[in-house]
C-alpha cells in the first residue's frame, strides 16, 4: 500500500524520507516482508526526484532496516521483530482529555474473549452447526444484486425484502404484528435498545429495569444520562407493583428472563401494559433466545397483546445463526416511526446492505426456518441432559430454576456466596470449564448462568463433573475455616 511521508516545511527530503520510514518499521506499521513502494512512485507522489527517494531507501538497507532485490524492489527486512503498531498511549497525559465520569463505571467485556473446552457461557449459539454452504450462497448471490452493484446507500430501516421477510416470519412465529415499515434492522439488540432511548429519553429520565437482568442496556441508558432504576423480579417475572410512577421507559425479557430464566405470567404482561398506559411509559421488550422452546405453551408476546402502541419489540439473529453477523430488528409502534428511522440515520445510516441482501434470501426460501428446526432438536438434546445433570449432581449446591425456553439455565446457590461463586468460576477455567455468575443485590447467595449453546451433548457430563469437583473444593476449604 502507499505510505504516506509528510515533506511540507522540511528542508532534508531524504533525511526525512528515511527518518520517517524507519520509524514506521520500528512502531510496527510496517512488517517484516512488506515491500516498500517504487522508488518511482514515491518520487511521483511526493514530487520529488527520483533520486531524493532513492538516497533513502539505500540507507535504509544500509541500516539494515531494508532488503533490496533487483528487479523485485525494497523490502522491510525479515530480520527485523514483528511488532504491534504503536498507540498514543505513551503520549504525555499532562492535558490529557477529560471524558464523562459515567465511562469510569462501565467495564468492557473480556469474558468471551477467552475459550474454554467446556464451555457453559450463556448467550452463545453453536457455530458449528451454522449453515455456512448455504450462506455463501446467498452472500454471492447479494454480491451480484442491484443493490450492491449500483453502489448507493440504504434506506436507514434496511433493506425492503429484509423488513419485509423479518415481518413475516415474526408474524408466524411469534404473532408479533406490524408491517414492513415498522421494522428496523439495526446492528445488533445493543444498537435497537440506543435508538429508542435517543428518541425517548431526555438526560434525568428514569428507566427502569429488571433486577437481576441484562447490564448492557442498563450501561447504555446511564451513558446516555438516564437514572437507572432495578426493579425485582419473582417466579412471574417482572413485579409490576414496584415499578417507580416516573419510568419513561422499561426494559424487560418477558420470554425468557435474563438471567434467571422463567416467563413472565401472562397477568404479570397485563398488568404491566396496563401500567405503561396509566403512566405514559414505553416497554422494551428483549425477545432475545425465545424462538428455542422445550416445553409449555407459548405465551403471547407484549406487542401482541399491545393494544394501545406502547411496545416495542425488540428481536435478533445473534442466538439463532451467529453473534459476528450483528443483525438484530425492532418493530416500532407507528408513532415511533419516524423519529425512530432518523435517529438510526444519525447513529450509523443504514446496517450492512450485503448482510442485510442476504438474510432476506436467507429468510424467504425457507433456509432460515429449517435451520431452526434442525438446532431446535440439538438445543433441546442438550437443555435436557443440562437440567437432569444439575439436578442429580447439584443439589447441596445448588437451586435449578425452572425454564423451558433459550439457550442458558441459571441456579441460585444454596450457601455459596458471590466470592466462592467468582472463586469457583476461576477454578473451574483452569480445568477447562467456562461459566458465568451473575450477583443477587441485597443478597448473600449469588447465581450462575449455564449455557448449553456453545457445548456438545457428550461433553456436558464430563464439564458438570469438573464443575462439580471445584464446588466441592471451595465448600470444603470454606467449611474448614470456619
Amino acid at each position: 500500500m502507499a505510505f504516506h511521508v509528510s515533506l511540507v516545511g522540511r528542508s532534508d527530503l531524504s533525511g526525512e524520507i528515511y527518518r520517517q520510514i524507519r520509524q514506521a518499521i520500528l512502531d510496527g506499521r510496517l512488517r517484516p516482508g512488506e515491500p516498500l513502494s517504487p522508488t518511482r512512485e514515491l518520487a511521483a507522489a511526493l514530487t520529488v526526484a527520483r533520486s531524493t527517494v532513492a538516497i533513502a531507501y539505500e540507507t535504509l538497507v544500509a541500516e539494515g532496516f531494508a532488503t533490496s532485490h533487483a528487479g523485485s524492489g525494497t523490502f522491510v527486512s525479515h530480520h527485523l521483530e514483528a511488532k504491534r503498531p504503536a498507540s498514543k498511549t505513551g503520549r504525555s497525559t499532562a492535558h490529557a482529555i477529560r471524558v464523562r465520569g459515567v465511562w469510569e463505571t462501565i467495564p468492557l467485556p473480556a469474558f468471551f474473549r477467552r475459550s474454554a473446552r467446556f464451555d457453559f457461557r450463556a448467550g452463545l449459539p453453536d457455530a458449528s452447526l451454522f449453515p455456512y454452504r448455504t450462506w455463501r450462497r446467498v452472500v454471492a448471490r447479494a454480491l451480484r444484486s442491484r443493490e450492491m452493484t449500483a453502489g448507493i446507500y440504504e434506506n436507514p430501516a434496511g433493506n425492503c425484502d429484509l423488513r419485509t421477510a423479518i415481518a413475516r416470519h415474526i408474524g408466524i412465529s411469534r404473532s408479533v404484528s406490524g408491517s414492513p415499515d415498522d421494522v428496523i434492522v439495526t446492528n445488533g439488540t445493543q444498537q435497537a435498545v440506543d435508538i429508542i432511548a435517543r428518541v425517548l429519553l431526555e438526560p434525568g429520565d428514569v428507566v427502569a429495569v429488571e433486577k437481576p437482568g441484562y447490564r448492557p442496556p442498563k450501561d447504555l441508558f446511564k451513558a446516555l444520562g438516564a437514572r437507572v432504576i432495578g426493579v425485582p423480579v419473582d417466579s412471574e417475572g417482572l413485579v409490576v407493583a414496584a415499578l417507580p410512577a416516573e419510568a419513561r421507559v422499561v426494559y424487560v425479557t418477558p420470554s425468557h428472563q435474563f438471567p434467571l430464566g422463567m416467563a413472565m405470567s401472562l397477568p404479570r404482561r397485563r398488568a404491566l401494559l396496563a401500567w405503561a398506559e396509566r403512566y405514559n411509559a414505553v416497554v422494551v421488550e428483549d425477545d432475545y433466545d425465545s424462538e428455542f422452546r422445550f416445553g409449555g405453551r407459548p405465551l403471547e408476546p407484549l406487542q401482541t397483546l399491545d393494544t394501545t402502541g406502547r411496545v416495542v419489540y425488540v428481536g435478533t439473529f445473534s442466538k439463532t445463526l451467529l453473534p459476528t453477523l450483528r443483525l438484530a430488528f425492532m418493530v416500532v409502534p407507528p408513532s415511533l416511526r419516524e423519529a425512530a428511522y432518523k435517529a438510526k440515520f444519525v447513529t450509523d445510516w443504514h446496517t450492512a446492505t450485503m448482510a442485510q441482501n442476504a438474510l432476506a434470501q436467507f429468510i424467504d426460501e425457507g433456509a432460515f426456518a429449517r435451520h431452526i428446526r434442525r438446532v431446535s432438536r440439538i438445543y433441546s438434546e442438550r437443555h435436557q441432559a443440562l437440567t437432569a445433570g444439575i439436578k442429580r449432581n447439584f443439589g447441596e449446591y445448588l437451586d435449578l430454576v425452572p425454564s423451558s425456553t433459550g439457550l442458558h439455565i441459571a441456579a441460585y446457590a444454596r450457601t455459596a456466596s458471590a466470592d466462592d461463586i467468582d472463586a469457583i468460576a476461576s477454578r473451574a477455567f483452569d480445568l477447562g470449564v467456562a461459566i458465568q455468575s451473575f450477583p443477587l443485590e441485597r443478597e448473600p447467595q449469588a447465581g450462575i448462568m449455564l449455557g448449553y449453546g456453545a457445548i456438545e451433548t457428550a461433553q456436558i457430563a464430563e464439564g458438570l463433573r469438573r464443575l462439580r469437583s471445584c464446588f466441592d473444593e471451595r465448600m470444603s476449604r470454606r467449611s474448614k475455616a470456619a
